[in-house]
C-alpha cells in the first residue's frame, strides 16, 4: 500500500510542477522552455513505473528489510 501511494504522489508533485510551471510561464507572457519539462516528466514516469511494478517492487523492498 505504501508503494502505492509513493507512486501517485510521484504522478501528483509530476503533474503540479509541471502544471505550476506552465501558469508561470504564461503570467510572465514567456514560452515553456525544455527544462521545465524534465523534472515533472522524470517524477511522472518513476510514479507510472513504481505504480505499474508495485507488487514486484513492494515483495523486493520486503525481501530486503527480511535479510
Amino acid at each position: 500500500m505504501l508503494v502505492r501511494f509513493i507512486a501517485v504522489a510521484l504522478i501528483g508533485f509530476g503533474v503540479i510542477e509541471l502544471s505550476l510551471a506552465w501558469v508561470e510561464n504564461s503570467a510572465h507572457h514567456m514560452p515553456m522552455r525544455p527544462f521545465d519539462f524534465v523534472i515533472p516528466v522524470i517524477l511522472f514516469t518513476l510514479g507510472v513505473v513504481a505504480l505499474i511494478k508495485a507488487g514486484s517492487l513492494a515483495a523486493w523492498i520486503s525481501s530486503k528489510l527480511d535479510e
